[in-house]
């Protein structure tokens, strides 16, 4: 069965954990390469500079990849 097939077929509970686990685990596996990110330009030379630079640099790039990754039907 093909994943055309699945989507009209499946239950929606089953459907819905099979899409939202890969996508939650990728959101969460960035907002952690995030904090860690933030840590360590903070406790460099550049400190809160470092830090509003990649707090305003972050949502530009999850826009960008939002448009990126999107899927053509």
């Amino acid at each position: 069965m093909n994943q055309t097939q699945a989507l009209g077929s499946q239950p929606i509970s089953k459907l819905l954990f099979k899409f939202s686990v890969p996508c939650v685990t990728g959101l969460l596996i960035g907002a952690l390469y995030n904090i860690v990110d933030q840590i360590f330009i903070g406790n460099s030379s550049l400190g809160y500079l470092g830090n509003a630079a990649t707090g305003i640099s972050f949502p530009i790039i999850c826009i960008a990849n939002a448009f990126a990754w999107r899927v053509k039907a």
